[in-house]
């Protein structure tokens, strides 16, 4: 079959951290590869990818953002590719791509005993190597042709979910655990820095929960913006601009920039960049909430802002089986998000699919192998 492989290499990670977006695609430790078909060990199945995503953190791995730390969760070579959609014993489903205590053959933890898989403490023990589909050197992920797949992370789309929609499971669990953990109070006004594919599944998931206070996001393109607006935002130019209407007062610093007093009760940092948090933490109010969603780079921060404003920060970049099985049936009530998805390539055009990305001409750009 054929497969995206990435193949960890210090001298690249180096490379890459270095030249960011400006690094020649070529250079990239990314090959496509003709390799055997996956076979499933027992309990588990084939399935055949009908899409998967390039997720934020794909391109944090590639560029070398990814922090150094995290290394030993994870193992290479792997095909990449943790959004997945695919057809297993004939029913599209959506795949969740978490390998915890259940499938490494161990007692259960006490995250996992508690269902929160996300927590688990044993992503780099048992019987198989560390890391989930996507980030695994012996299960490969969604960016071949075939994966195997554990029959309990196999989560049948319903019919009138089309495959674009169902590709965005995945995305949608990590919000959904995000809002459970801080519950937003309905009635607050919450501010969204990123109105990428997370950005704008938190404002879909707000409005389908029921929130009543205003959404706010801050969108840095046309086509974002657009997206965001039907979904039921308030597009803003800036952090700064909205903050000021929040009734923040900014005080000008001998250095750097400026401080701030007042803000929103609820910052959602979607983006996962290092202005996007250090914007989080000016402009939430003092002892309000910060939800860090998806899994952002290593960063340098001034995290003063912390014990001198008394923030709250929460962060997730996973999910529980029932997010993940909430994720699939809030798909039903979410006609349209499949607009999402605005770009789809074949395993041949990777390069072309990477750049779309990297330009932003797209939000969530996908393999069809």
């Amino acid at each position: 079959m054929k497969a995206l492989v990435y193949t960890a290499s210090i001298a690249r990670y180096l490379l890459a951290r270095t030249l960011g977006k400006r690094i020649p695609l070529g250079l990239l430790p990314l090959r496509l590869r003709e390799m055997p078909e996956p076979e499933p060990p027992e309990g588990w199945e084939r399935g055949k990818v009908l899409l998967s995503g390039i997720c934020g953190s794909d391109l944090a791995l590639l560029l070398g953002k990814s922090s150094p730390r995290l290394a030993p969760f994870f193992s290479f070579p792997a095909v990449l590719g943790h959004e997945i959609v695919a057809e297993v014993g004939g029913v599209r489903a959506a795949v969740n791509p978490l390998l915890t205590c259940r499938e490494r053959g161990l007692p259960l933890c006490p995250a996992c005993e508690k269902g929160e898989d996300a927590l688990c403490q044993n992503v780099a023990e048992g019987n198989l190597a560390p890391g989930m589909l996507g980030y695994h050197r012996d299960l490969p992920g969604g960016w071949g042709e075939r994966i195997v797949v554990h029959s309990s992370r196999v989560y049948p789309l319903p019919g009138d979910v089309p495959n674009e929609r169902g590709l965005l499971a995945e995305p949608l669990a990590v919000v959904l655990r995000g809002l459970r953990l801080v519950s937003v109070d309905p009635k607050e006004p919450v501010l969204i820095l990123g109105a990428g594919t997370i950005g704008l599944l938190t404002v879909a998931s707000l409005k389908i929960l029921g929130h009543r206070g205003s959404i706010e996001i801050i969108a840095r393109h046309a086509l974002q913006a657009h997206l965001a607006e039907e979904l039921g935002a308030k597009v803003r130019r800036n952090v700064e601009e909205a903050t000021k209407e929040q009734g923040a007062k900014k005080y000008p610093a001998p250095m750097g920039p400026p401080a701030w007093r007042g803000g929103f009760p609820f910052v959602i940092d979607a983006a996962g960049t290092e202005t996007s948090f250090d914007q989080a933490l000016w402009s939430v109010v003092e002892g309000g909430t910060i939800l860090l969603l998806g899994a952002p780079g290593a960063v340098k921060l001034d995290l003063s802002p912390l014990w001198f404003r008394g923030i709250r920060v929460f962060g997730t970049c996973a999910y529980s089986e029932n997010d993940f099985k909430q994720a699939v049936e809030v798909l039903r009530e979410g006609k349209g998000l499949e607009k999402i998805v605005t770009h789809t390539f074949p395993l041949t055009d990777y390069r072309a699919a990477l750049r779309t990305v990297l330009s932003r001409r797209g939000i969530k750009v996908a393999f069809r192998p």
